[in-house]
């Protein structure tokens, strides 16, 4: 594990991510048929055996029953485009949204699985043409989830960056919605949507925390998800609560951009071999960086190892405490936070975690490939 305490970190609010926000983006996903406040689980078992004050995990597996948080960034930015194409003002639901009154747009996406699936699952509920692009190596079972919701999934010769071109360049040449949830210079509306819609997350977790945590770890491929609640989380906690983004080693965009530290984007100098496959992704999102390096605490990097114990911690819990379905990616922050207890006291002293530490993390996915989760949890146990 590696760990870097983020100098430039400062004061700062970013509009479109305070609470007024998060409650506006859940009060449409209020209106979705489908949608359900997912559960935050307190694990006191945990907490315990790590000398912690307490241990809080939202469980994401259950949305939308896409088993991943990516369908809330999915269906807040198609609904947005089409109320755009409609004309429709602020505070539009998805029954507005549901009249056959326009000609339906052709969306597309690049994917290392969740959001492609969340996109699909969005096109579909209002009608619409998808078309998904997923890298080399995709598990069979991310691609067929995605056809099942009835897109065209093609999984490509590329890596997930690549991936992310060769999509934005089929979308150009046929006029198709690119609905990506990385940005880049020229490219920052769309994904500003994606981002805001992780809001309702947080406007959830707002009601069910009974304390303010003291620190919340945040799992990140490109960063949207992080950057979003990370905004969110000061806005509503304050300076005070420590925010840690967790990263897979093998692709730690967001850390080597800190390590490097001259105000450009890096690309990770790892191996993008992980099976973290959520969290693969080599080049960080502009518009997640510009709020993470003013918000964020600290950045961690972790092996599949590290995540591994994440996803068994979950599975197999202490006496009292609930088990927590969690893919590899989706485990990530409670890896992190087991690790640097049980593993690494320099990382737990920096980071100020004790006897006082209240942590707040998401588990962002269930299993989502299936016979590696088995292979990790059925034969590794904990």
């Amino acid at each position: 594990m590696k760990c870097l305490k983020n100098e430039k970190r400062a004061a700062a609010a970013f509009d479109g991510f305070q609470v007024r926000d998060a409650v506006r983006v859940r009060a449409f996903h209020e209106s979705v048929p489908s949608y359900a406040v997912t559960a935050l689980h307190e694990l006191k078992g945990l907490a315990e055996a790590l000398g912690l004050s307490g241990f809080l995990v939202k469980d994401e597996s259950t949305r939308f029953g896409l088993n991943a948080f990516k369908g809330l960034g999915g269906t807040y930015c198609v609904a947005s485009c089409l109320a755009d194409l409609m004309g429709l003002q602020d505070g539009w639901k998805f029954e507005d949204l549901s009249r056959e009154n326009i000609q339906r747009p052709v969306f597309a996406t690049a994917t290392d699985g969740n959001h492609g699936r969340g996109i699909a699952y969005a096109a579909r509920l209002f009608g619409c043409e998808c078309h998904v692009f997923l890298p080399k190596g995709s598990a069979p079972e991310r691609v067929e989830n995605i056809r099942k919701e009835g897109a065209y999934a093609v999984v490509t010769q590329g890596d997930y960056d690549e991936t992310v071109q060769i999509c934005a360049q089929k979308a150009e040449q046929e006029h198709w919605i690119l609905v990506q949830d990385t940005a880049w210079e020229g490219y920052t509306a769309i994904p500003e949507r994606i981002m805001q819609g992780y809001l309702t997350m947080g406007d959830e977790i707002r009601e069910q925390m009974k304390i303010r945590p003291t620190h919340i770890f945040l799992q990140a491929g490109v960063g949207s998800m992080a950057a979003s609640l990370c905004a969110y989380f000061r806005a509503l906690y304050g300076e005070e609560t420590v925010i840690s983004i967790v990263e897979a080693t093998a692709a730690d965009c967001l850390y080597e951009t800190v390590r490097i530290g001259d105000g450009q984007l890096h690309r990770t100098a790892g191996s993008m071999q992980t099976m973290m496959a959520g969290l693969c992704c080599g080049f960080p999102c502009l518009t997640a960086w510009q709020m993470l390096e003013k918000q964020a605490d600290y950045f961690l990097s972790i092996e599949d190892e590290d995540a591994a114990v994440g996803m068994c911690t979950l599975a197999h819990p202490c006496a009292g405490d609930c088990a927590i379905e969690s893919g590899e990616s989706g485990a990530s922050a409670v890896a992190a936070v087991v690790q640097v207890m049980r593993r690494y006291p320099e990382v737990q002293t920096a980071l100020g975690l004790g006897k006082d530490s209240v942590v707040l993390c998401i588990s962002t996915e269930g299993a989502t490939d299936h016979e590696n989760y088995h292979r990790i949890v059925c034969e590794n146990g904990e």
